[in-house]
């Protein structure tokens, strides 16, 4: 009888492990299997990404009065052509390319087999945790500032920054855990405040700006001053655009979040032609508004508010259009303002975890460098949640200190992205778009370069990320070597008309590495096995071959098939990534299909057994005889069922 104690941790185990980790394929997980996600109009799922996109305009503006100050308009002009003219086309093509939100990753991955693929999409990885993992605790933390320099409440929070942010983390992690696809809502309502509000306050400044028309001769006139002429000015304004690259951010996560776009009805899962639509005018519409924005409020910032209050400690440092809204329309306006930048910011993390649900189990549990509950939702929400804990600690909630790490971040994936869609376009035969992106991937290569020189910390703490996930990976598939990793098996018509005709007897497999496969090779084999194991010359085998085919994949179907080698051998021949795995999942689908315990006779691998073991990891050869066997006690644990393995 269960107690309640078991009872509530059963309860609690089904309850964490429910829900989809793929949330986008539409397709119910074996923890789930009632859940099914219909997908979202794609304005609604712009609103999601756009609380990250839309976001940034709470910093934005004050990051290019300090990065180019009187030249901010024009160097954000620069900005906004890099964002239409190039990082736009470059992912309507990722969209186009890798439909179910793996990104330019997958698309780089093509490119590379075996571990090096692995190798590098965990590179890739890294970057996008630094980049989706800091867009939540430099989120949090901007919208912590926001809510502790709010005039009516600095003194009472005063030095609460880093618990603030410490507890918006948490709330969002708490809105993960209780469920994400009905927050979908909630960033509808709070993009289109954000969006009304910052219309108010840039309709404000515009008519100021005309009001008060000193401002525009004053700030031409001291441009002129300041760098002679125009030509000067889009040269300065063209080495300082990398410093405002964070106004890039939010396409990886419109890709990331692409799952969630309802597409057309007659959309198929290998090719949603709907959803890629409608993802490119997500993608477009979400950039038009942005850019109008960027450069109306570079503007009106840089000729309204004073150089010094851009300043660390000044009234406007990172906080340009609150300082805005507070001067020109008053404080209860301003702190209805402050409130709907606290709550964009904190919402801001959404995307980036969505991101981060979307890729991160696509990728390490089917490598084997992830446990199996790192394809449920919530636990990865934890694990995220506690990470985002750590860097809001070590950062001190400090957002100028996270910055380079999530420029950094950024412009990687914006340069995989970039690099990718020109070897897409190139193997497609199309010059012009090989040339077009091309000459896109060189600009964000200019540009990351430039701010990995201006701010190494950024490459440092992407470096950390990849480290510790190449890690945990590592660990976690040597963890797993283990494991029973074949998905399915199936045999096919003499491969199945083998196994039933030997199980009337005693089922007697040979693993045997093919070679040359003649005849000398089966009979010596057969030969060696009696002579071994002492077994009478009237019993009969069937022989088992694997060929490894990527011994860097970790879980995949298996496939059985028969001949009959030489008029005389029966041969069961199967390709996978490992030999023992293969042959361990065979044993035991051949004891479940006929009702009786196999025999799989091996012969005993020279060499040393730690290399061996070292092979068996690394290839999916090696020290066969006992892997599989240790593959067959983890799986089977009744020995009286186990298949039986013979060495000699």
């Amino acid at each position: 009888m269960a107690t309640p104690t078991d009872t509530r941790t059963s309860r609690l185990r089904g309850w964490m492990l429910e829900g989809l980790s793929d949330m986008g394929k539409g397709r119910p997980s074996q923890a789930a299997p009632a859940l099914e996600h219909k997908g979202q109009p794609w304005w609604r799922v712009m609103c999601l990404t756009g609380v990250d996109y839309f976001s940034t305009l709470g910093y934005q503006p004050g990051i290019a009065a300090l990065a180019a100050g009187l030249l901010s308009p024009i160097a954000t002009i620069v900005l906004v052509i890099v964002t239409l003219a190039g990082a736009l086309p470059v992912y309507r093509r990722v969209a186009e390319e890798s439909p179910h939100g793996e990104g330019s990753i997958s698309m780089l991955s093509r490119l590379l087999s075996f571990w090096k693929g692995k190798l590098f999409v965990l590179t890739l990885l890294g970057f996008a945790a630094t980049d989706f993992l800091i867009t939540i605790t430099l989120s949090a933390a901007d919208a912590s500032t926001h809510l502790v320099e709010n005039p009516n409440l600095q003194g009472a929070l005063h030095d609460k920054q880093v618990l603030i942010t410490l507890i918006l983390i948490a709330l969002l992690g708490a809105v993960f855990l209780k469920g994400f696809l009905e927050a979908i809502g909630v960033a509808v309502v709070l993009v289109t405040v954000y969006l009304a509000l910052n219309a108010v306050v840039v309709v404000t400044g515009l008519w100021h700006v005309l009001t008060e028309g000193h401002v525009v001769t004053d700030w031409t006139a001291a441009l002129t001053t300041e760098h002679g002429n125009i030509f000067v000015m889009i040269g300065v304004a063209l080495i300082v655009f990398p410093k405002l690259a964070l106004g890039l951010s939010g396409f990886e996560t419109g890709v990331a979040v692409m799952p969630h776009v309802k597409g057309a009805p007659d959309d198929t899962e290998d090719r949603p032609a709907g959803r890629i639509r409608d993802t490119k005018k997500l993608l477009t519409t979400a950039a038009v508004i942005m850019s109008a924005f960027l450069i109306m409020t570079s503007f009106i910032t840089t000729v309204l508010i004073p150089h010094k209050e851009f300043e660390p400690g000044g009234n406007a440092s990172g906080r340009a259009l609150a300082y805005l809204a507070h001067e020109y329309l008053g404080n209860a306006f301003g702190t209805v303002y402050d409130v709907s930048t606290i709550l964009i910011l904190w919402f801001a993390g959404a995307s980036a975890m969505a991101g981060l649900l979307n890729l991160m189990p696509r990728y390490l549990p089917k490598y084997g460098m992830a446990p199996h509950w790192a394809r449920a939702v919530r636990p990865m929400v934890i694990v995220f949640t506690l990470v985002a804990f750590l860097v809001t600690w070590l950062f001190d909630a400090d957002v100028d200190a996270q910055g380079g790490a999530y420029a950094t971040g950024v412009l990687v994936l914006i340069c995989s992205a970039a690099i990718a869609v020109t070897i897409a376009a190139r193997k497609a035969g199309q010059r012009g778009w090989t040339i077009g992106f091309g000459v896109i991937s060189a600009v964000f290569l200019y540009t990351t370069v430039l701010n990995v020189i201006e701010r190494p910390d950024g490459v440092k703490i992407g470096a950390c990320f990849t480290a510790g996930i190449l890690l945990v990976s590592l660990l976690s598939r040597l963890g797993r070597a283990f494991e029973l990793r074949v998905t399915h098996v199936e045999l096919d018509e003499m491969a199945e008309r083998f196994v039933r005709d030997i199980s009337q007897r005693t089922p007697r497999f040979i693993a045997n590495e093919p070679d040359e496969r003649d005849a000398t090779e089966y009979r010596e084999k057969i030969e060696q096995i009696r002579a071994d194991n002492d077994i009478p010359t009237t019993e009969d085998f069937v022989f088992v071959e694997v060929t490894v085919t990527d011994p860097s994949e970790f879980e995949a179907g298996l496939t059985v098939r028969g001949e009959i080698m030489h008029g005389r051998y029966r041969v069961l021949t199967m390709e996978s990534s490992s030999v023992p795995n293969a042959l361990a999942a065979f044993l035991l689908h051949s004891r479940d299909l006929t009702g009786t315990r196999p025999h799989v006779f091996f012969e005993w691998t020279e060499g040393n057994p730690f290399t061996n073991f070292v092979r068996f990891f690394l290839f999916g050869q090696g020290e066969v005889a006992p892997v599989t066997r240790e593959i067959l006690r983890e799986a089977e644990p009744d020995r009286d069922r186990r298949p039986r393995v013979h060495v000699g």
